[in-house]
């Protein structure tokens, strides 16, 4: 078994994630993986970085099956027994102008964003190591005053929140969706804006979780709003590159000593219930 750290990126045949390792692979001194859901991608990025001198490891990851990450996670546990750094990286968002109906999109960003990203936290939390970190690649979609209703605000900011409780704003929000009563009842249009705020809400739960229930072990969990970044997901329109947008995410996983906040690309911690700077929200 080996001894070495680890650190693990999900999502990360191209864009964001795929600059993320190649950070990793510069400065962790550890095995990295590089994970997709599709094998002949992440092995073409696996490739793309061996050339430039790099050698991270790859793992089949599809963060939506539940066969997939129990197979990643026994993979760790058998190999290494241990890992140390997460960034939950993996993520969907319809485009503007996508032809789904809305409770389509609402379903398939909360079933993608929030809920398999939680199965990924669930399967590979307890192979975390003492100081290990995890990164949640939110955005400032994942801001809370993204949510109109303030009833909702409330909701998603009580220090009292729990895992179970957030899990069923996360469901009533499909069934608002589904019943065509989102705007009404506060959610707003954006279903990539209710995922990240959920996302960014379960981070914060998750180092309260950790700093209640093993504070020894010295765990971090941070969410992240990497930039407006030139990829996929954006359609190219973002002027940040990706190793611009694999900063923040790096600092988090490698650097800082930061616990349950809400860090912008520029290294900077936010309120994540306070109004922004004009133009930053």
């Amino acid at each position: 078994m080996s001894v070495r750290k680890v650190a693990i990126v999900t999502g990360s045949n191209k864009g964001i994630g795929f600059s993320t390792v190649q950070g990793l692979c510069e400065k962790f001194d550890g095995d990295v993986y590089l994970t997709a859901r599709d094998i002949d991608r992440g092995q073409a990025a696996i490739a793309a970085l061996n050339k430039l001198g790099f050698n991270p490891l790859f793992h089949q990851l599809d963060i939506t099956d539940q066969i997939s990450i129990d197979k990643f996670r026994d993979h760790l546990k058998s190999k290494h027994g241990g890992i140390d750094v997460l960034v939950n990286n993996a993520a969907i968002a319809f485009k503007v102008d996508s032809t789904e109906p809305f409770n389509v999109q609402a379903k398939e960003t909360i079933r993608v964003n929030y809920f398999s990203t939680l199965k990924v936290c669930e399967a590979l939390f307890p192979l975390l190591r003492q100081n290990g970190r995890v990164v949640n690649v939110s955005s400032s979609a994942g801001h809370l005053l993204r949510i109109p209703s303030e009833e909702l605000k409330t909701k998603f900011n009580s220090k009292s929140l729990n895992i179970a409780s957030l899990n069923q704003l996360m469901e009533k929000f499909v069934k608002d969706a589904e019943a065509g009563k989102h705007v009404e009842e506060g959610w707003g249009t954006s279903a990539y804006v209710v995922s990240k705020v959920g996302l960014t809400a379960l981070s914060f739960i998750q180092q309260r979780l950790f700093n209640s229930e093993s504070p020894n072990r010295n765990i971090a969990v941070n969410a992240v709003h990497p930039g407006y970044v030139d990829t996929d997901m954006t359609s190219h329109k973002g002027p940040l590159t990706v190793e611009e947008g694999a900063r923040a995410p790096l600092f988090l996983a490698l650097e800082s000593d930061l616990k349950g906040t809400y860090v912008w690309f520029d290294k900077s911690v936010k309120a994540w219930d306070k109004p922004l700077p004009p133009g930053e929200l």
